[in-house]
Formats: C-alpha cells, structure tokens, sequence
C-alpha cells in the first residue's frame, strides 16, 4: 500500500527538496527520507555568490516545513553506496532501506591540479565556502580567481564590490569557453576592465604556493587568496558499482521519466542527463531552473501520475558586472545566429534558429526577449529573420503570419 511505501531521496539541494515537496503536492502519502551529506537546514545555492558572499544575508535556508509536511531530514550523513538489489543505500550511519530511491546529489567542482592542501586556495559551492571566503573579501585581500566562466564572473563582480583587487586566470582565450560561441563571448571581456579587475587569457597556472600563483608563462600573480571555478562534475563517485548507467562525464543516464537503469530508482538535477527531443540530443543541465522543473516528473511518476516525458526548454541567468544575463534554449542546436542590438552597448540579444524556429536565445539586459523568447521556442513558432534581427520589435512580432 502506498502508506507504507519508503521514497529517499539523497541529496537536499533544490533538486532534492523540490522532489519532496512536488511528492506530497501529488498526494503521495507514504514516508519521505531526504537525507543531505551537508548539516545546515537546506538552502539555495545562487545567493552564495552575492548575498551571503558580501554579508548581506547569513544564508538561504528553503522557506519549506518539512515537520508539517511529514518529510523527515537526516541531515549531515554522506551516503557511499547503493545497493539496488537489496534496495538499500549505505551511509556513515549504516544501511538505509527504500522502497524508491531518488539520485539528487548534484554536482561537485573541479578542484585545481596541485591546489590540494595549499593555504588561501577556495572553491564556492556550498554554504561553508561562502562563509570562509567573507573575511577574504572583508579584508580586502589580492584574489587571483582561476577560471572565467559563470562563477569566475559572479565572484569577480562580488569582489570587485567589497574593493578586492582581482586578477583572473583564464586558459582559453575569453570568457565563458564552452559556453557560449566566440563572437558571442569576446564582448564579455570588456566588461572585466570596465569593473576594474584584470582578466589574463591564454593563461594557465603552473603551480600555487602560498601568497602566489605561478603562471606557465613565467610570470608571478600575488595572491592571498585563489578562487577556484573551472567547472563542476556530477556527485556520481557514490554510484559506482551499483550497475547504475553513466555517461562518460559521470552523469546519471535518466530517460525520458527521469528513471534509471536500476529499478526504482530515479536521478534529477546536476547528476542526471535526460534525452531532448526538441533539441534530438541528451543534455546534462547544471542550473537552478532544471533542478525546479524536474522533481515534478520524478514525483508524479512516483505518485502514479500520468507523467509527460521531462524536455524543458533550459533557462538560467547570472548577475554579473552590472548586467542581468539570461538564457534559454540550447544554442548547438542551430544553425543560424542573429544579433539585437549592439553588443557594446548596455543592452542587447542573440537568437538562434533552425530554420525559421527560435531554438535559443541570449539576452543581456533585454528581459522581455527572454520572456517572449522562452515561449516562442516552447512553441516553436516560426519566425521572419530581418524582424528579429530588428531589435526596436518585440520578438514576438516576429513572428510570421
């Protein structure tokens, strides 16, 4: 009977919270287990690197009952292992029993070759590091921060705010590598002179010591402190052995319900990939918006819900430098790019399409682009490219008769 049926949950991040939370939403009635491997009462990750990170908030616990809503925590237990034939998972506590098991460990940062045990060195994902780098910034230090991508860029812009001087180390030759194409990177780069931080590309570093970051070039950055963001992994290391199926950067291989390849067992958020049919692709999303959306699948599968197969439309944003970045959809997937706007100027777009359909879109400044945008991708509305190449008309009017 389903009251006596046992979901845990491993992993109390957004991902892992939200699952609990949509379960009961969806009516299920039975014991919900949310076990997180950090102490503190679950919270939200994004105010790490603005708010709590510059003191203006002490942390950003989820506004979520959990006694009222019958959800028990059993916070500061690491899980090591699964066992999906005997449905148990092992943790430091000993085995704990499921009768379905939800993966939302999230994602873990890549940690700096060589980095390991030298003094000053930080890496910002969890509210402890948040916590130790506040007197960095109270104090005023020199930071070198190691890596210009999302969080390089929001912690830069926090620094820069609490009066550090900041130098950051990039090996590839401009920001956001990976993330976004060249010509669209390249005019981000300005924005870290214009905030008064020095921003090295081509760089890579050779070795750390205290005080010091040594480049391969030669060259000697004073440092007393590093800040470490060069990318994150899947917190999968735990699954291994279990006969669980990863992909090859370790990530959960979900299917289109979010289950995986053992029974009973689901994976949502920063550890899982999902195949895309819109996008005809699997992809590994590692943002806030995918670690909302979804718990809901995985709850109304669990509930007995007529569940739809899990393909958002992606979406995040970052506050960096002034600006307010948003983005949505899934750029590979097409193959034309059109300009709204100038890019050196305080506001301005890039669309993607497939052919005549909107597929992505990067808005700097331009919220209602996002918001227009977002719902012409999920319909896949056809669009003329001169009208939304125009950035003086709404992108919806854009759209072809």
């Amino acid at each position: 009977m389903e009251a006596e049926r046992r979901v845990v949950i491993v992993g109390a991040g957004m991902a892992g919270v939200q699952t609990a939370v949509a379960l009961r939403e969806q009516g299920f009635t039975g014991r919900v287990l949310l076990i997180g491997a950090e102490p503190h009462q679950p919270y939200d990750r994004p105010p790490l690197s603005k708010a709590v990170l510059l003191g203006t908030a002490e942390g950003s616990a989820f506004d979520v009952d959990f006694e009222a809503l019958g959800i028990e925590l059993r916070l500061g237990v690491e899980v090591t292992a699964l066992r999906p034939d005997a449905h148990e998972v092992d943790t430091e506590a000993g085995p704990v029993p499921y009768d379905v098991l939800v993966v939302a460990t999230g994602a873990r940062p890549v940690a700096l070759p060589g980095s390991e045990g030298v003094r000053g060195v930080h890496l910002l994902r969890t509210l402890d590091d948040a916590q130790r780098l506040r007197p960095v910034l109270d104090s005023r230090h020199d930071i070198v921060v190691v890596g210009a991508g999302w969080i390089g860029a929001e912690f830069t812009t926090a620094a820069r705010e609490a009066g550090c001087a900041v130098t950051v180390v990039e090996a590839a030759g401009r920001p956001l590598a990976g993330a976004l194409p060249d010509e669209v990177a390249a005019p981000m780069a300005a924005w870290y002179e214009e905030s008064g931080a020095a921003l090295l590309t081509h760089a890579r570093v050779a070795h750390l010591e205290p005080g010091e970051v040594a480049l391969e070039d030669g060259r000697l950055l004073p440092a007393e402190a590093v800040v470490v963001g060069i990318g994150a992994r899947p917190a999968t290391n735990w699954l291994a052995g279990s006969g669980v199926a990863l992909g090859p950067e370790g990530a959960v291989t979900a299917d289109a319900y979010l289950r995986t390849s053992a029974p009973d067992v689901y994976a949502v958020g920063d550890c899982a990939s999902f195949p895309s049919a819109r996008y005809g692709e699997r992809l590994m999303v590692h943002h806030w918006d995918n670690a909302l959306q979804g718990p809901r699948t995985v709850a109304a599968a669990i509930a007995g819900e007529a569940a739809r197969p899990y393909d958002p439309v992606p979406y995040f944003w970052s506050e960096q430098f002034g600006r307010f970045v948003q983005y949505v959809g899934h750029h590979p997937a097409a193959d034309t790019m059109v300009w709204r706007g100038d890019p050196d100027g305080a506001a301005w777009s890039v669309a993607w399409l497939r052919g005549d359909a909107l597929v992505a879109l990067l808005a700097v400044g331009r919220p209602r682009d996002l918001a227009q945008g977002r719902k012409l991708i999920e319909a896949g509305t056809p669009l003329d490219p001169g009208l939304v190449a125009d950035p003086s008309v709404p992108l919806k009017s854009a759209a072809r008769a």
